[in-house]
């Protein structure tokens, strides 16, 4: 037929055209085969192929086509397969051809194959041959993916033994670098090793240079050493020769000073006037005692020194030289009145006897013993000696009142007595300036003591009502305790003088026992209070008589000078804040126990008595510092000739006997002096109790 024909040359332009060369295999993704073997292999027709000519093409089963021939002989390196029996390909290609694609076309299909028999073997060799071309080409895959596989492996191969290679060359090259670096490294060592054992060498020949060195100025410094504390050594003797020497003209002076004050007894009938002489005698001792104070700070005295105590002491002679030639000559005045009154009576019994010769009785001449020396009194008026024994005496009487308390043995009558002791004391030490308010509690805690109430103490209830001798022995140790803080508290915070003095005053006020034991006190530690300059008894002991003029003698030692006059100061600077303060809540209409008058009386009894070197220059500026406002209100014009008179008369007499190591408290008297004079005002004491005080 002539379609027939037509028909093959469509499928045959068709496998040639670019789209049937193409490879379109619906088990590819199943068989897991390669996409690129299948488009490298050659095109060839599918098992569909056959289907299509035998069922759709109608053909005669004569001879085959030349299209069938040319199909068949496109392969002809396929052998055909050996053909079965009609009925065994057809169940073959109906079980290949049920194998197609899900869908309605495919059952359609299905059942349009099993439905129409094969009617001839050309379709069966057809599908033998595609069938064969696939497992040859399938075989061939397998091959040629085999040989591929192959190949891969050898080459991982090569490559592995490639990789092992280059490992050990760069191994191998890595060991011979750190070789290298470690052949460097050893070459630096030894060649810092090599460095530092020079270094050394030259360090070790360096200290042995500076050892060298080192050694002789150790011995230079030894003999030095050894010079100089031989040096020392006879400094020291010869100071300790001059101390002693020292010692012996101070107990040399002495001496004639106890002359001096006994020829007292028998002078003053003569009517010779021994105030200069006890006076001069006085300020010999004094400086010779100045002498030895500042030699024991300094450590030894210096040759200068000891030549100055030997011109004192020689002074000292020369003074009771003069003595002795003043009484000669007063004995002899004396005499020779009394035979102008032997006379005188003779010639009126005569007289009376009858005319006789008239004898002219000469005029009676006046020496010099007849004369008034004018000066400063050494020793303190009478009435004020008589004020200072009575205050001692009381003192006394006080502390034999409760000597049982104090000698007690029993463990009760302890306990009272530090309980009473603790109530006493320890208010006063919490007097400050931080408020009126704690002031006036502290004030009302002693004053209750003092009144027999109970006060808490020590966590427990005292009363002096405890023991018979309660109130003696607290009014004593209160006293104390007020000069103690004066003592030490003033003396290092001037402006605790006021708080302290304030309570002092208004305790002494209620209670004048205790002012009477407060001045009992000041007076025993600082005598200058008074005033009164203890003098030098016969017998006394040297540690003796400075603790009677206000030194401290601990072990034999004495105090040093500046100490000394730290504790002066305090003390006198109390006194001084007491005089002028009154309690504020006290009654106002009383008067002061112990008022401005006694400022006025001992400032005017210190300038009538000869200075001190170093201690009446810092005592008369510390109390006029404290007191001299309130001074120059009361007194006004007299306070301020009063003032004249010290800057005029008195700073002479203190600058003459202040040696001029001392001169720093007269010059400090003197500048205040002299800026009181230029501003005709004595300044408001720092430290002093205003009226805000009293309401904080």
């Amino acid at each position: 037929m002539p379609s027939e024909g037509r028909c093959w040359e469509t499928l045959q332009a068709l496998s040639s055209s670019s789209k049937g060369r193409l490879c379109y295999h619906r088990d590819w993704l199943l068989q897991g085969e390669g996409v690129l073997e299948e488009c490298m292999s050659l095109p060839m027709l599918s098992s569909y192929s056959g289907w299509v000519v035998d069922h759709v093409l109608p053909h005669s089963q004569g001879e085959p086509t030349p299209s069938e021939a040319s199909l068949c002989s496109g392969s002809p390196d396929l052998d055909p397969p050996s053909i079965g029996p009609e009925l065994s390909i057809s169940s073959a290609f109906s079980t290949a051809s049920s194998t197609t694609p899900d869908g309605p076309k495919g059952k359609h299909e299905s059942q349009h194959t099993e439905s129409v028999p094969l009617q001839g073997s050309r379709g069966i060799s057809v599908e033998g041959c595609i069938r064969m071309y696939e497992l040859v080409h399938r075989i061939r895959g397998t091959q040629s993916l085999r040989q591929w596989q192959e190949e891969q492996e050898r080459r991982v191969r090569v490559l592995s033994e490639m990789a092992s290679e280059q490992l050990k060359r760069f191994d191998e090259l890595k060991e011979l670098k750190q070789h290298k670096e470690f052949q460097d490294l050893r070459e630096v060592m030894e060649n810092s090793t090599r460095e530092a054992l020079g270094h050394q060498e030259k360090l070790k020949a360096e200290h042995r240079h500076r050892a060298k060195i080192l050694n002789l100025k150790l011995r230079e410094a030894e003999q030095q050493r050894l010079k100089q504390a031989e040096q020392e050594r006879l400094r020291r003797e010869e100071g300790q020769v001059r101390l002693r020497s020292l010692y012996t003209l101070q107990e040399e002076m002495l001496q004639l000073n106890q002359q001096l004050d006994a020829s007292d007894q028998h002078l003053d009938l003569l009517k010779v006037d021994l105030e200069a002489f006890r006076t001069r005698g006085n300020q010999l001792c004094s400086f010779i005692s100045g002498l030895i104070r500042a030699a024991s700070e300094s450590g030894y005295p210096t040759a200068e020194a000891q030549a100055e105590a030997e011109q004192a002491l020689q002074a000292m002679r020369d003074l009771l030289t003069n003595l002795g030639q003043e009484s000669s000559r007063a004995f002899e005045d004396k005499k020779r009145r009394e035979e102008q009154e032997a006379q005188i009576k003779l010639q009126e019994s005569q007289v009376l006897q009858g005319p006789g010769p008239h004898t002219q009785s000469p005029a009676p001449s006046q020496g010099p013993g007849g004369t008034q020396n004018e000066g400063l009194q050494v020793k303190v008026q009478d009435s004020t000696m008589q004020w200072y024994q009575q205050l001692q005496d009381t003192s006394a009487q006080c502390i034999l009142a409760f000597e049982g308390l104090t000698g007690s043995k029993d463990a009760q009558t302890k306990k009272v007595k530090m309980d009473l002791q603790k109530a006493a004391t320890i208010p006063v030490s919490q007097i400050s300036t931080i408020a009126g308010s704690k002031l006036k509690e502290v004030f009302d805690k002693i004053h209750s003591l003092l009144s027999g109430k109970p006060v808490h103490s020590g966590g427990h209830s005292v009363s002096v009502t405890l023991n018979p001798q309660g109130l003696d022995f607290v009014q004593y140790k209160l006293a104390e305790k007020f000069v103690k803080q004066g003592e030490e508290e003033v003396a290092s915070h001037h402006e605790a003088a006021f708080p302290i003095a304030v309570v002092a005053s208004g305790i002494w006020e209620l209670h004048p026992r205790v002012g009477d034991l407060i001045l009992a006190h000041l007076h025993k530690k600082c005598p200058y209070s008074v005033p009164f300059y203890p003098a030098f008894k016969d017998g006394m002991a040297l540690e003796d008589y400075q603790r009677m003029l206000g030194y401290q003698v601990k072990e034999s030692k004495v105090e040093q000078q500046d100490n000394f006059l730290k504790r002066m100061s305090g003390m006198i600077r109390l006194y001084a804040a007491i005089i002028q303060l009154r309690w504020p809540y006290g009654n106002q209409q009383m008067t002061h126990p112990h008022g401005l008058h006694h400022g006025w009386r001992w400032l005017a009894q210190i300038l009538n008595m000869e200075p001190l070197s170093d201690v009446t220059a810092t005592l008369l500026f510390d109390f006029l510092e404290v007191c001299g406002n309130a001074l120059m209100k009361q007194y006004q014009a007299q306070f301020w000739k009063m003032i004249l008179l010290i800057k005029e008369d008195y700073l002479p007499r203190i600058e003459a006997v202040t040696s001029s190591g001392q001169m720093g408290s007269f010059t400090r008297l003197k500048q205040f002096l002299e800026k009181c004079l230029q501003r005709k005002e004595i300044p408001v004491p720092k430290g002093f109790l205003t009226s805000s005080f009293w309401r904080s």
